[in-house]
């Protein structure tokens, strides 16, 4: 087994398994604990947790080849639809301890084992509240670097402008996981794309976009600068 570094994205690797495959990876910021059933592994007095692309959305960009993963070591991350923690975790583990990631999340249930999750990783913060309201966190939030969402609803466009109004700083990144389902289920995925990309290029600008197939169907990662 061999592990080495992303040749594009920081803090961010390659686990090389004995028969040859590869494995994203990211180095665990609270060792020797798991969050979705990932598997652990040392090198070199490290330990790394695997990253499954078919989990996250973002790792799935990343095997997509996506231009720029915008999210690095002490960034400020505000995470919207941040669930039971499987992504924003590997989003902390990147951030690191100079980081800060703000967990947005609306349902109690996942919000359970969220706040289990952030009780490890002193750089994530649990939020209890509606994406669609940004004004109900604003004294939680500071600006911003990176405004992340992955809410599946049918004005998630909408969502992710009025957060990157109301924290993401000038030049910052946003990053859009777009359920295409989610918007209309009578049209083509790629056409709802092409209408969603319209909207936001009206306010930012497109710096790449990637469709997530064979990973996550009807969905595609957008990254935007403001």
């Amino acid at each position: 087994m061999k592990v080495s570094e992303h040749e594009k994205f920081k803090s961010v690797y390659w686990v090389e398994l004995d028969d040859g495959t590869r494995k994203l990876a990211t180095v665990n910021l609270a060792p020797e604990s798991q969050v979705y059933g990932e598997k652990l592994v040392r090198m070199n007095g490290v330990e790394y947790r695997m990253w499954d692309p078919y989990r996250s959305k973002l790792a799935a960009s990343i095997l997509k080849n996506i231009k720029e993963n915008p999210i690095e070591a002490g960034k400020k991350v505000l995470y919207l639809g941040a669930a039971s923690g499987t992504t924003s975790s590997h989003v902390s583990d990147i951030a690191g301890p100079e980081g800060r990631v703000y967990c947005v999340e609306i349902s109690s249930r996942p919000l359970r084992d969220l706040l289990v999750v952030c009780g490890k990783r002193p750089n994530m913060m649990p939020i209890l509240a509606d994406a669609r309201q940004p004004q109900s966190y604003c004294p939680l939030v500071k600006n911003a670097d990176v405004v992340y969402q992955d809410v599946a609803q049918q004005d998630q466009t909408e969502i992710l402008l009025a957060n990157a109004k109301a924290f993401l700083r000038k030049g910052g990144h946003a990053m859009l996981s777009l359920k295409a389902r989610s918007i209309d289920v009578t049209k083509e995925p790629r056409e709802i794309f092409r209408n969603e990309m319209e909207k936001l290029e009206k306010e930012m600008e497109i710096v790449d976009a990637k469709t997530l197939d064979p990973y996550e169907k009807d969905h595609a990662m957008i990254i935007l600068r403001k």
